[in-house]
């Protein structure tokens, strides 16, 4: 059964409603699908409909964007459910975006010489009930600067960049400790982008076996056979369930598409997704 069990809507910060991916998943080839949104299972009634209506077996998921001092460490959470413990935390994600964006914006319009407001980014803002997106805020300045926002992002926006911000952004603790509160799966996303050497990476995903991590993202778009090697290996090692997804967001983007790389879970993912009453 072919799996992609990272996909991005207009939850967060992807092109397409839970219907149209879902229907470009089914063109793909594609039987199991996740749709992980950053920061919030919001839209996830809207997410499991469209995966039946287009005959996809679905999987609940969502993708905590969490750091370990400027490291950007993602973390998936599977067969989530909400519970008190979610909703404190997205109403403190929901907090924490608008702090962060003001604070962008006013270093992104004192870099550039514009006057940007909040307003700007929420115009690319879809869905309110979710956390404000980075990317939201990036994609306003894009449009007035006439500039890729990809480009811009990892120019000006991202850890470490002049208009970077920090402010109350969760630490792989905390994401780890609401998807088990929510009774999920913690699976670490894409860890060959994690920004630290080697050495350093190492250290962070084996501190986060020993916190609780249940699974491992080996196989992704920017992950090379090498890094889906070492991956597995590490997965396979500790005792770590074995997932793979595009992080698909819209057609051109990092030349990521769904379904690919190809991946088919294996029997003890599979399971444990029933166990979950997921995919389905």
């Amino acid at each position: 059964m072919r799996a992609d069990l990272h996909l991005h809507t207009v939850y967060s910060d992807g092109a397409y409603t839970p219907a149209e991916l879902a229907f470009r998943a089914k063109a793909a080839g594609v039987e199991l699908i996740s749709m992980t949104d950053h920061d919030s299972l919001e839209g996830l009634e809207e997410k499991r409909a469209a995966a039946k209506e287009a005959g996809l077996r679905f999987v609940a998921g969502w993708e905590v964007s969490s750091y370990a001092g400027e490291a950007k460490v993602h973390v998936l959470g599977y067969g989530c459910k909400p519970c008190g413990a979610y909703t404190a935390f997205l109403q403190k994600r929901r907090e924490g975006a608008l702090v962060r964006a003001e604070e962008m914006i006013g270093l992104g319009n004192k870099r550039f010489g514009l006057a940007l407001t909040l307003a700007d980014a929420e115009a690319y803002h879809l869905k309110k009930d979710t956390p404000l997106h980075t990317m939201h805020v990036v994609a306003a300045f894009a449009r007035r600067l006439g500039a890729r926002k990809g480009d811009l992002y990892l120019q000006y926006f991202s850890a470490g960049k002049p208009c970077f911000s920090g402010a109350m952004r969760p630490s792989p603790a905390d994401a780890l400790a609401v998807i088990h509160a929510a009774g999920g799966i913690a699976v670490l996303a894409h860890p060959g982008r994690i920004p630290l050497p080697a050495e350093e990476r190492l250290t962070l995903m084996e501190a986060l076996v020993a916190a609780g991590l249940d699974g491992i993202e080996y196989t992704h778009s920017d992950h090379t056979e090498e890094d889906r090697a070492y991956f597995r290996a590490f997965g396979e090692a500790h005792g770590l369930y074995l997932t793979g997804g595009s992080d698909f967001h819209a057609e051109g983007v990092r030349r990521r598409a769904i379904g690919e790389p190809p991946f088919f879970p294996d029997a003890r993912l599979t399971e444990a997704f029933a166990r979950l009453g997921e995919g389905r």
